[in-house]
């Protein structure tokens, strides 16, 4: 995994509760802890942060993960502003993933393993992402969606169709934006 990826969770973790949490998060997890954002990295470190911050906060890691997402979205949009500029609605920049924003990510951060979105309208609106990604954080995908749903002024409800880790070859999620 990039260190781009370490260097937010670093950052928003720091933001909400302290630079001693993320030395602690460090210490317990037993990571390196030292990561630049060209470098690669075990996924296996994100996996022991991201656990341990779930231990010591008594959520589930998904739920680690979601509030991830969804704290970065803010830091990005201000990082990439450029990948913001051209949408207005979330949906819009939701969909350029694939051909949009993976596409810089790789150009940025050489060999970054980005996931692979999936995106088909459902007839009551609902946007459904297939989610495929050897590292199965299908909760920071979603994080993400709540995240620039919250950049874009708007309200979004996930629904989790399905998920890799109950089995499933793709994670599907089904994104609902009021009219």
């Amino acid at each position: 995994m990039k260190g781009i990826v370490f260097n937010l969770l670093e950052e928003v973790v720091t933001n909400a509760h302290g630079a001693v949490a993320w030395a602690d998060m460090i210490d317990v997890s037993g990571v390196s802890g030292i990561y630049t954002s060209l470098g690669s990295y075990p996924d296996a470190e994100m996996v022991a942060l991201v656990d341990t911050a779930a231990n010591v906060l008594h959520h589930s890691s998904a739920d680690v993960l979601r509030w991830f997402g969804r704290s970065a979205m803010p830091l990005l949009a201000t990082r990439f502003e450029h990948l913001f500029a051209k949408h207005t609605t979330t949906r819009s920049f939701v969909c350029s993933v694939n051909a949009i924003i993976h596409p810089e990510v790789r150009k940025l951060y050489s060999g970054a393993g980005c996931p692979h979105f999936h995106f088909t309208d459902r007839d009551d609106g609902a946007l459904i992402i297939g989610y495929q990604s050897p590292r199965r954080l299908c909760a920071l995908a979603e994080g993400f969606v709540l995240g620039a749903s919250d950049h874009f002024g708007q309200t979004v409800r996930v629904e989790h169709l399905a998920c890799m880790a109950e089995g499933h070859p793709l994670c599907r999620l089904a994104a609902h934006w009021p009219a």
